[in-house]
């Protein structure tokens, strides 16, 4: 890697890389040590293609969701399977992933900002803004970014753009895989609300089991299936659709979200 070589977004990779090994080896007993990750499908990682894949997930807290991801991806392109046991994976990790991110969120504070250098794709939500709902369109330069992040690598999305469950999917995402025709990979999280504080900086509660389940590709028809039956197959492969609201207890939904406007902050 040449010293000064840059990403399609003008970032250094040398620094790139050097915050997520420091940020891996900061992150990593928070998942292997307070709290244990438990890990399914991680060989489907291992034989993804390097660019043009979109990962979509539930979404628990802000950082704590993306930095496992970022453990699991790179553990498992090192050969670990299910695990991200021994942090060694971390030194040499795979510089083309990115996240998708608010951008008020990505930049409230110098902490949000340097982990934002490590791979946010920031967009301005259509919905909502310092707390208040709002309605604007669509900003096309956004749009335009997630589409260089796929041409170039992985990007990873929370398609609800909340951490409250099962909230809608918003269509956004649906029209960036009919568009740029990803490989769509799911993935469900699970444990993370309970571990951490609603930022996910801060451990709340520790000897939690954290569950990390990697769905095969998504099959989606590009040409024929219509936004809302795109939306229809993401809520019921990260598991929030509102059926999946049977098998949960309302007064458990309840409390989940109470909680949640209790820690509320920026996003």
């Amino acid at each position: 890697m040449g010293l000064f070589k840059k990403n399609p977004f003008g970032h250094y990779l040398i620094l790139k890389k050097w915050l997520i090994r420091v940020f891996g080896v900061l992150t990593h007993r928070r998942y292997r040590g307070f709290n244990e990750l438990q890990i399914e499908g991680s060989e489907i990682i291992k034989n993804l293609p390097a660019t043009n894949v979109l990962f979509v997930s539930n979404h628990q807290t802000y950082f704590a969701d993306v930095t496992a991801m970022f453990h699991v991806f790179n553990a498992s392109l090192s050969g670990r399977v299910d695990s991200i046991k021994n942090i060694g994976y971390i030194w040499q990790p795979k510089m083309n992933i990115y996240y998708v991110a608010a951008k008020e969120t990505m930049k409230a504070g110098l902490l949000a900002r340097i982990m934002a250098y490590a791979g946010a794709v920031t967009v301005e939500r259509t919905w909502r803004e310092k707390g208040k709902s709002i309605k604007r369109e669509v900003n096309p330069n956004d749009t335009e970014n997630i589409g260089k992040a796929l041409d170039d690598g992985w990007v990873i999305t929370f398609p609800q753009g909340t951490t409250k469950p099962f909230k809608p999917i918003r269509k956004g995402t649906a029209h960036i895989i009919k568009n740029h025709k990803p490989l769509v990979i799911p993935i469900v999280i699970d444990g993370f609300r309970r571990s951490f504080d609603k930022k996910g900086l801060r451990i709340k509660k520790r000897g939690i089991l954290q569950s990390f389940q990697i769905k095969p590709p998504l099959e989606i028809d590009y040409e024929n299936d219509s936004i809302e039956e795109i939306v229809e197959k993401l809520e019921f492969a990260i598991e929030q659709h509102p059926s999946f609201l049977k098998v949960i207890p309302t007064e458990e939904i309840k409390a989940m979200e109470e909680l949640n406007e209790q820690r509320r902050w920026g996003y």
